[in-house]
């Protein structure tokens, strides 16, 4: 494995794109290594390759097939190490007072029927203090049930996260996603219980994906919510899968998925629109989405697909990194507790900056 991480020491020295990934509850690392320096966008959904795409805007970033080396290797770390001791960052009170401005202005306008929901973020600059490397691999300990990431390119710099949440799975006609929303700290010692707020915001997204796939599938199934883990923090999470009709095709399905109301609200446009005019920063790629586009890497197949939003995610600097969290508003949203939401969401991204 120490041959695998030297090449993403060679790439970042030579500015050469790549993008290496562990897919959720898999213990095998995938690396795209690119081989020219060429910055490439994507332009055609029928292209192979791993793309990186922002939030907001058509800058799809693009690692082709063609001009990639593939290497993959096992991960054999524990993660009891890395989650034991996390505490409760020092509060940023200026901080806290934008956010819970941020989240006021976004329940006001929810009551005032302009949205039924709306995903409010924000971002934090905290100090590195170990190298790239290491950081990536406590990322692929820590978060084992997330697609965990390292990417970069001279254009959008270098970015990591742990993901929970899975935007398209496609293989030939079937396609499979996810609707997740609601947040609580995991908890050994006891179940989940799920307030209203939370239940109806997890619903919002699932009727959302239901009615965006219903113009391409006349055959979808999804099951009852339920709840799951990602590191220290767990969800409710629908499962749905779809047929699609021969006449789509999948750039379509994603423009139409893309963002999904855990990243962005509803009605979409106008939602992310507002989130654009009202956060007060630019959230880059950071709830946007990346994976495979028709091939799996890891086993050489063609057709097959394989996309996740870029949550829990952070750019890297020399000596910092810019943390990126959000969380749903509906109607119900106490500001206070919103804010401390985000604050559980960074703890386990700030334990592997440690």
């Amino acid at each position: 494995m120490t041959d695998f991480f030297d090449k993403i020491k060679y790439q970042l020295d030579k500015k050469l794109p790549f993008a290496v990934y562990s897919k959720p509850v898999s213990d095998i690392v995938t690396g795209v290594f690119q081989k020219t320096g060429a910055v490439h966008n994507l332009t055609d959904f029928n292209a192979r390759g791993f793309v990186f795409a922002p939030f907001a805007g058509n800058d799809v970033v693009f690692i082709p097939k063609d001009d990639a080396e593939v290497i993959t290797v096992k991960n054999e770390a524990s993660i009891e190490a890395v989650l034991n001791d996390l505490e409760q960052p020092k509060i940023d009170e200026t901080a806290k007072q934008e956010f819970e401005s941020l989240v006021k202005k976004c329940v006001s306008v929810i009551k005032g029927r302009q949205f039924e929901k709306l995903v409010a973020s924000r971002t934090e600059k905290v100090p590195v203090t170990t190298d790239v490397i290491t950081i990536y691999k406590r990322l692929l300990q820590t978060y084992p049930n997330a697609f965990r990431y390292c990417f970069y390119t001279p254009k959008t710099g270098l970015w990591m996260g742990a993901t929970p949440e899975q935007l398209l799975k496609a293989h030939e006609n079937t396609i499979k996603t996810v609707a997740l929303a609601g947040t609580q700290v995991y908890s050994e010692t006891k179940e989940a219980v799920w307030e209203e707020k939370e239940q109806q915001e997890q619903k919002f997204v699932t009727d959302y994906i239901l009615q965006r796939l219903s113009q391409y599938s006349s055959d979808i199934q999804a099951t009852q919510p339920y709840t799951f883990r990602a590191g220290n923090i767990v969800h409710i999470k629908t499962d749905i899968t779809a047929d699609l009709k021969e006449s789509s095709n999948i750039g379509e399905v994603i423009n139409s998925l893309h963002p999904t109301p855990a990243v962005c609200g509803i009605p979409k446009e106008q939602a992310k629109q507002f989130l654009l005019d009202n956060e007060g920063y630019n959230r880059k790629y950071y709830s946007g989405y990346l994976g495979e586009l028709n091939y799996d890497f890891g086993s050489g197949t063609s057709s097959k697909t394989d996309l996740f939003v870029n949550l829990r995610s952070m750019k890297m600097s020399e000596d910092n990194a810019q943390l990126f969290i959000g969380c749903g508003i509906t109607k119900d949203s106490n500001p206070e507790k919103e804010f401390f939401e985000t604050v559980n969401k960074s703890i386990t991204m700030r334990k592997v900056l440690v």
